[in-house]
């Protein structure tokens, strides 16, 4: 028993460590969903904004991400979405 509590403590201190030594590498995750219907991306269908890429499910979608980009924007970046690098944004 005292072996499988080490073993735990050691675990979760390995965990919380990797978090400060790695802090981007957290709970980062790529963009699946439409930021504005919440349906799968077609990667055909985008926006380059602020040096990063959108993907969006339809063209109607996009037409309302244009609207209002820094709603969705920030919407992504609170639910932990990464964008894609815009292919023009020199990085």
């Amino acid at each position: 028993m005292a072996q499988a509590k080490k073993f735990i403590l050691i675990s979760v201190l390995v965990f919380c460590l990797s978090l400060l030594i790695f802090p981007d590498a957290s709970l980062a995750k790529d963009q699946t969903t439409c930021p504005v219907m919440g349906g799968l991306i077609n990667k055909n269908i985008y926006a380059d904004y602020q040096g990063n890429r959108v993907y969006f499910c339809c063209p109607p979608c996009l037409r309302e991400f244009k609207k209002n980009p820094d709603l969705y924007v920030k919407k992504m970046k609170e639910q932990g979405i990464t964008l894609a690098k815009s292919p023009d944004s020199g990085t």
